[in-house]
Order: C-alpha cells, then structure tokens, then sequence
C-alpha cells in the first residue's frame, strides 16, 4: 500500500471518530434511562443519597435523553455535548462528595462510566467546536 493510499485510509478513520465519541456517549446514556424512568433500585439508591429523589432521577434522565438526541445530529452534536458534560459533571461531583467511587458494591463501574462520559464530551465539544453559535467562529 502505497504512502498515500495509507494517508486516506488513515484520514477517514480520524473522521469517524468524533461520531464514534457521540455515539458512546449516547449509548451511555440512553442504556442508564431504563434505570432512572423505572425507578430501579440503585438508581433511587444514588438520587435519594444526593437528596434529589426522584425529581433529580426523572429531570436527569429527560436531559441525558435530549442530549443523545442531539448527539445522533451532526448540527446539534456540540450542544447534546455540553448538555452531556454538565450533566456528567454534576454525576462526578456526587460521587466526589456524597457516593464514592463504588456504588452498592458497583465494582467503580457507574464512575467509570462518568469517566469515559465526561472525557468523550470534552472531546466532542472540541471537535464541534466551530458550530457552537456566537465563540464558535473564533476557534
């Protein structure tokens, strides 16, 4: 394969993986909506311990909700990622003062998530970072 032939082939997957970094934050998302809508156990669990159930369940779950909608579109992309960056940063900072890093004997996984949720939205937001209205053309 020739060094040009590598190039674009390289080229194309950069350009995939903004919509790769979406989609995994969408995913996220949208697999912990039928904990928060269901009132399942650990999600009562975790909103009860931060004083906001269950309004802090349900409003969560509808702002995640619209945020992997706008995520999935390519014009809206970068504001589905700020609303998915605070959101999750409100997530990190509970598990900071009120959860931990282990939730009910979760293994981590729930701030892993928050984690890998909080770093794809930084990452979002910088690669739509010129469709944000208004600082968007100083970039």
């Amino acid at each position: 394969m020739s060094d040009a032939v590598q190039l674009s082939v390289m080229m194309k997957s950069l350009l995939k993986f903004p919509v790769l970094l979406r989609l995994l934050i969408a995913v996220i998302f949208i697999q912990t909506l039928y904990f928060k809508f269901t009132g399942a156990p650990e999600s009562v669990y975790i909103f009860t311990a931060v004083g906001m159930e269950p309004w802090g369940r349900i409003s969560t779950g509808v702002v995640e909700l619209i945020a992997s909608i706008l995520l999935l579109i390519p014009k809206t992309a970068w504001l589905g990622g700020l609303l998915a960056l605070g959101t999750i940063t409100g997530a990190l900072f509970f598990h900071a003062t009120v959860l931990g890093v282990q939730v009910e004997g979760d293994g981590g996984l729930l701030f892993t998530l928050a984690c890998i949720v909080f770093v794809a939205s930084l990452l979002t937001l910088w690669f739509e970072r010129k469709q944000i209205p208004i600082v968007g053309s100083k970039f």
